[in-house]
């Protein structure tokens, strides 16, 4: 195998395994290996691959990674402020909810729901106060 193909195979690897690590670090990586690859196929000689390698990892890992790290984080922050307004808010019951779940809506959003006292009981058209939502389920507490 030529250096330019370990190259670019080392490149696809590094990006797929970022599917499990979620950090960015591997798909810089891998980006510098695709750089890395196409550079030694243009360019004769292993050297030339490991220092754009080199270059492009340092450049894309200090330089690109930090504002997309922070683009998603925005973003997440966004969501979470989403799901934070939803507490407090009413939903009314579409499938009996329980302490072990059940299904009410949301602002017409269909959610999961559990309620929050194990012992509590919401029947289907009964509505209820979002007291916190946990994942992708709401705890609901049944509005006297």
């Amino acid at each position: 195998m030529t250096p330019a193909v370990i190259w670019l195979v080392a490149g696809l690897v590094l990006i797929a395994a970022e599917v499990l690590s979620g950090a960015f670090v591997l798909l810089m990586l891998g980006g510098a290996a695709l750089l890395a690859g196409g550079a030694s196929l243009l360019v004769a000689g292993p050297i030339v691959g490991g220092a754009v390698f080199v270059v492009s990892a340092g450049l894309l890992v200090f330089a690109v990674r930090p504002p997309l790290r922070r683009k998603l984080e925005r973003g997440l922050g966004h969501h979470e402020s989403h799901l934070k307004r939803l507490v407090g808010a009413n939903a009314v019951v579409v499938r009996r909810v329980d302490g072990h779940g059940g299904q009410v809506t949301i602002g017409g959003d269909l959610w999961s729901a559990r309620a929050v006292d194990a012992d509590d009981v919401l029947e289907p058209g009964e509505h209820a106060t979002v007291m916190e939502i946990s994942g992708a389920t709401a705890l609901v507490v049944g509005v006297a």
